[in-house]
């Protein structure tokens, strides 16, 4: 949270930032909350990547790009409304095996429509709803839990199938994996505390 703070503090009026951040920044409550409705309130916060898991070497990480512009100082919300790519749900890569190339971003490039983002279009829709391009209103994000940015819709095909659940000791791990996770951030927090 101090990271995304620090990068919206030191941006020129209009500059632009991408910034890899885990998945609690996402959901947090408290500070996270509050540091959400900030950047959502003083920059444009446009895109959202939610990455998959395993492209990073230590397993398990669930990270997301946040995409936002920085907006001079204004009493108005500037962010109006936010874009999820989803391409995590139901995506599969290893660091060895099957690592993820340039072009397994080509989809989202092309959604993301870099030369006018007023000019994108959703792949998702009720007819598709496994369309993994979404557009959200800055006033749906807040009526979210705790403001929270963590949204997904694509079922998770994994969890439906109960022969390819994965192991015991994977999901030992994972849930380890996770609570090292939390204690790491609430030592964190603790060091800022005192």
């Amino acid at each position: 949270m101090n990271f995304v703070q620090h990068i919206n503090t030191i941006l020129k009026a209009s500059g632009k930032a991408a910034v890899i951040v885990p998945d609690n920044v996402l959901f947090e409550g408290g500070a996270g909350e509050i540091v959400r409705k900030k950047l959502l309130q003083t920059t444009d916060l446009h895109t959202i990547l939610r990455l998959p898991t395993e492209i990073f070497y230590k397993p398990g990480v669930k990270a997301n790009v946040l995409f936002f512009d920085k907006r001079p100082a204004n009493a108005e919300m500037q962010t109006k409304e936010v874009w999820i790519y989803d391409f995590r749900t139901n995506i599969h890569f290893t660091l060895k095996q099957k690592p993820m190339t340039d072009s397994d971003l080509d989809d989202f490039v092309s959604c993301y429509h870099a030369e006018n983002r007023h000019e994108r279009t959703e792949t998702y829709s009720d007819s598709n709803q496994e369309g993994r391009w979404r557009r959200f209103t800055v006033e749906e994000i807040l009526k979210q839990d705790k403001t929270s940015l963590d949204i997904f819709w694509i079922k998770d095909k994994s969890l439906a199938d109960l022969d390819s659940l994965p192991s015991p000791d994977e999901l030992a791990e994972d849930i380890i994996e996770n609570l090292q996770s939390a204690l790491a951030c609430f030592q964190e927090l603790k060091k800022q505390l005192q």
